[in-house]
C-alpha cells in the first residue's frame, strides 16, 4: 500500500487478527481468506519484493470468492451482497496497485489510485457499512448464548455468538476502508 509503514503494519495486524477470528468461527473460511489477502496487500512495499505473479493470483482468488458468494450455498442474506462487494473491492485494489511493468524497479508499484469514482463509491460503501453495523452492534442486547448458565464453570464459546461474526466483518470493513484511503 502507498502509505506510512506504521499504518501499513497496523493494517497487517488488524487483517491477521480478523482472519484468525474468522478461522475460529465455523463457517467463515471465505472471510478468513479475505483477511489473509488484506494482510498480504497491506505489507509495506519497503519490506516486500512482490513477484509478478502475486497480483494475478490475488485477483483470481478474490474473483473466485465473489463468484462463490453468488452461487447457492454461499453466504446467505444481506451478507452475500456484502461479501461480493468486498471480494470485488479486493480485486479492484489488487489490480489498481499492481506493478506497472518489468521496467519498474523491484518492489515499486505505480502510484495509481484506480478510478476515482469507483474508489469514492467503495469508500462511501465501507464507511456506511462500518457506521451502520457498528451502531447496530453497540445497540444490540447481550446474546443469551454468551451468558454463563448458573453453576457452569467452563469457558464461554464466543465463536458461536453472532456478535463475534459481526465484529469480525466490521473490523474487515475498517481495514478495507483504510486500504482504500491509502490508494
Amino acid at each position: 500500500m502507498h502509505g506510512p509503514p506504521l499504518v501499513a503494519w497496523l493494517l497487517v495486524a488488524l487483517s491477521v487478527a480478523a482472519a484468525v477470528a474468522c478461522l475460529l468461527r465455523d463457517r467463515a473460511r471465505d472471510e478468513a481468506l479475505m483477511g489473509i489477502g488484506m494482510a498480504v496487500m497491506s505489507v509495506p512495499l519497503s519490506s516486500l519484493h512482490p513477484r509478478p505473479w502475486v497480483v494475478p493470483v490475488l485477483a483470481a482468488v478474490y474473483a473466485t470468492a465473489a463468484l462463490r458468494a453468488l452461487l447457492p450455498g454461499g453466504p446467505g442474506g444481506s451478507h452475500r451482497a456484502h461479501h461480493v462487494v468486498c471480494s470485488a473491492a479486493m480485486v479492484y485494489m489488487a489490480v489498481a496497485t499492481a506493478p506497472a511493468g518489468p521496467e519498474e524497479p523491484p518492489g515499486a508499484r505505480h502510484m495509481s489510485t484506480g478510478t476515482p469514482l469507483l474508489t469514492g463509491l467503495l469508500l462511501v460503501y465501507f464507511a456506511g457499512y462500518v457506521l451502520r453495523t457498528g451502531i447496530r452492534l453497540m445497540a444490540a442486547p447481550a446474546h443469551p448464548a454468551a451468558a454463563r448458565p448458573e453453576g457452569a464453570t467452563g469457558p464461554v464459546r464466543l465463536r458461536s455468538v453472532p456478535e463475534v461474526a459481526v465484529a469480525c466483518r466490521v473490523s474487515m470493513a475498517l481495514g478495507m476502508l483504510a486500504m482504500l484511503l491509502l490508494m
